[in-house]
């Protein structure tokens, strides 16, 4: 996916990835900026599933089997927070967002992709109609979800800020993607 070739290129020293899910976005970490990268994620599952062997990466890697709203890492520990396609699915962002102020380093830098509310009116009320059938049968992903109010409600003010529709079905396809500090 291009999303993921644009954003995960920006991170850099010890980087927290949340939801990193089967690790689809391992091999676009610049191994010239990356030290370590510690992938967390509910799901040992789905982690089992990924197609990459850790041993194989030109940087340090550890899997951590947790969600994001009680992160078992010590305070002030990465420079960067890498979140793709899983802003979406986090059921307390209010807690979530408060742990990754905790773990990341005071000039720390949240990176995201997310998929969110289509700024269509159109296409926002097909995802408001949808949304509680489509997180039902995907997994807590909502649709409909604010990206940038989310970010800047929960103490990070946004520095970049790239915004459009990807290919597919419109009422999914409108990414935001950029960077963040905490405020």
């Amino acid at each position: 996916m291009k999303q993921r070739e644009k954003i995960i290129p920006m991170a850099y020293g010890k980087i927290l990835e949340i939801g990193i899910g089967s690790g689809l976005n391992l091999p676009y970490y610049d191994k010239e900026k990356v030290r370590e990268v510690v992938g967390l994620d509910p799901s040992i599952e789905i982690w089992e599933k990924n197609i990459i062997n850790p041993d194989d990466l030109p940087f340090n890697f550890q899997f951590v089997k947790a969600s994001a709203e009680d992160i078992p890492l010590d305070n002030n520990k990465f420079d960067c927070i890498v979140v793709t396609y899983s802003i979406c699915t986090i059921p307390v962002l209010p807690m979530a967002f408060e742990e990754f102020r905790r773990v990341l380093k005071p000039n720390g830098e949240l990176i995201f992709c997310e998929h969110g509310k289509a700024p269509e009116k159109s296409i926002e009320r097909w995802q408001n109609l949808i949304n509680p059938v489509w997180k039902r049968l995907g997994g807590g992903c909502n649709l409909n979800r604010d990206i940038p109010a989310l970010i800047n409600i929960n103490g990070f003010t946004i520095d970049h800020l790239d915004t459009m529709y990807i290919p597919g079905w419109k009422p999914a396809s409108f990414n935001y993607w950029g960077s963040a500090k905490v405020n």
